[in-house]
């Protein structure tokens, strides 16, 4: 019996490195989304809530969310999202859960990490 190989798109392969490029360019800036997620959620733990630096946090929840799922991070886009929720309710004391905060950001982080720069990155 003769083998077949699924022919490669050539077009899928050219959208897949571009992807791969704008996903190194822009990682540095995805992952210090995810700080300010991080560092918003430990204040709260910490008990000192900074409302600038969770306002911070609930726009880089929204970046975060609108771009995670165009590289293939669908999970991260719930999960940004989720975060910015949360983030909106800052004017209510009490009623951000700083362990649900960090929670949400952790799993952004392993997404993000899991994701990591592109094997073979071309420039």
């Amino acid at each position: 019996m003769d083998s077949f190989e699924p022919a490669v798109n050539p077009k899928s392969s050219k959208i897949a490195a571009a992807l791969d490029r704008l996903w190194e360019h822009f990682l540095p800036e995805i992952r210090g989304r995810v700080a300010l997620i991080e560092s918003a959620g430990i204040a709260l733990r910490d008990g000192v809530p900074n409302p600038a630096q969770q306002e911070a946090a609930q726009a880089a929840a929204h970046k975060l969310a609108g771009v995670l799922g165009s590289f293939g991070l669908a999970l991260g886009t719930d999960l940004a999202r989720k975060a910015e929720l949360l983030l909106a309710e800052r004017e209510t004391p009490g009623r951000i859960e700083p362990a649900e905060l960090l929670r949400l950001a952790a799993g952004l982080r392993a997404l993000v990490e899991s994701r990591g720069a592109p094997a073979n990155p071309t420039n």
